[in-house]
């Protein structure tokens, strides 16, 4: 594996570049810095990010960026790393009695936005990602799991009641959403709407599962 890119170019005396996730350091500012590098890195992408940028939008001195971060590969993995819980936290998954009903339910303007926000994070890391396989991790448990998991519970209740077949792979079904939002988004550039959603749902999805048409 190849050495990872420290803070803006210039090594550190003494310093080990190699991401670390779960380091312990004093966090008072940590969530702030953490959220101002996934804004940075939305805009400009990892190669264009400069530490000094994060600062700036974080309100915060760049020592003590450096004083938490020792590399800029190590503060974008602890971001990526860290959208995973804000992603499901507080998420009620809805229960209508129909696979339909509940897919629907999922569909809410600001988690549209904040799905967009996160495909365009994965875009910003793209020239990282083949370099660093945590970053890859990071990035699929953050920002495709959640999202397949909270399908796979509706998936599971509809193989449940019997609306569709037992032996439903759950796997590749759950991932349809996620896979078609982000080539939507990273290669077509277009905007990830209610109504793309819905007729995914119709033509695509409960197709797939077996669902016949009412």
């Amino acid at each position: 594996m190849e050495p990872l890119e420290l803070i803006d170019d210039e090594p550190l005396d003494d310093v080990d570049s190699t991401p670390k996730l779960g380091r312990k350091r004093d966090h008072t500012r940590d969530a702030e810095i953490l959220d101002a590098t996934l804004d940075v890195l939305a805009e400009v992408g990892y190669d264009g990010m400069t530490i000094d940028m994060v600062a700036s939008r974080a309100k915060a001195g760049k020592a003590t960026v450096y004083r938490r971060w020792t590399s800029k590969a190590e503060l974008v993995l602890d971001a990526v790393a860290c959208m995973k819980s804000a992603d499901i936290a507080g998420l009620e998954i809805p229960d209508t009695g129909t696979l339909r009903g509940d897919l629907i339910g999922l569909i809410k303007t600001p988690s549209i936005a904040d799905g967009e926000r996160k495909l365009q994070i994965i875009a910003g890391i793209a020239s990282m990602l083949s370099r660093t396989p945590e970053l890859a991790d990071a990035a699929n448990k953050a920002i495709i799991e959640p999202r397949a998991a909270v399908n796979r519970t509706v998936l599971q209740r509809a193989i449940d009641r019997g609306e569709i077949p037992a032996d439903a792979d759950l796997e590749t079904l759950s991932l349809i959403t996620p896979s078609m939002v982000a080539y939507r988004t990273l290669m077509l550039r277009k905007p990830v709407t209610r109504e793309f959603l819905i007729g995914l749902i119709d033509t695509v999805v409960l197709p797939a599962a077996g669902v016949q048409a009412g």
